[in-house]
């Protein structure tokens, strides 16, 4: 018996609409992330991008447990002595929403080219518009 090996040409690339109202942060990116994977398929190939892509909406209503909206800090450096910057995630959330869902989706993804591919496919909105109704992307509940 062969191992099935996918192709480029057998990838079937479908759209989703994930509404973050309300969802934990942490089990919504861990659902995201097996889509842009493609690990839901039975075709997944670890070594291609098999994923489909996420669209995410009301970002900035999601929710934590506990007291990570104070405690979970966010960090960058600006490369010059004494540059470390930290935020909060409640400040993050009155900032830039949208990076909350990424940094979280980003953390779980694989370290490797493959990975910046896989993010690519991934849009996050803060409200509930968004611009890629053309490609008519169906409700996904988790």
């Amino acid at each position: 018996m062969k191992t099935y090996s996918p192709k480029p040409e057998d990838a079937n690339h479908e759209w989703f609409i994930v509404d973050a109202t309300d969802k934990i942060l942490g089990r919504l990116a861990t659902e995201i992330t097996t889509r842009l994977r493609g690990k839901h398929k039975p075709e997944f190939a670890p070594h291609m991008d098999m994923g489909d892509f996420v669209v995410v909406i009301n970002a900035e209503k999601i929710k934590v447990t506990g007291k990570k909206m104070d405690a979970k800090k966010y960090y960058k450096h600006t490369n010059h002595p004494g540059g470390l910057k930290e935020k909060s995630l409640r400040q993050m959330l009155d900032i830039k929403p949208e990076n909350v869902i990424t940094a979280a989706v980003k953390g779980m993804l694989p370290k490797n080219k493959l990975a910046a591919q896989q993010l690519k496919k991934l849009k996050v909105y803060a409200g509930s518009e968004h611009p890629h109704a053309a490609q008519a992307p169906k409700p996904l509940d988790f």
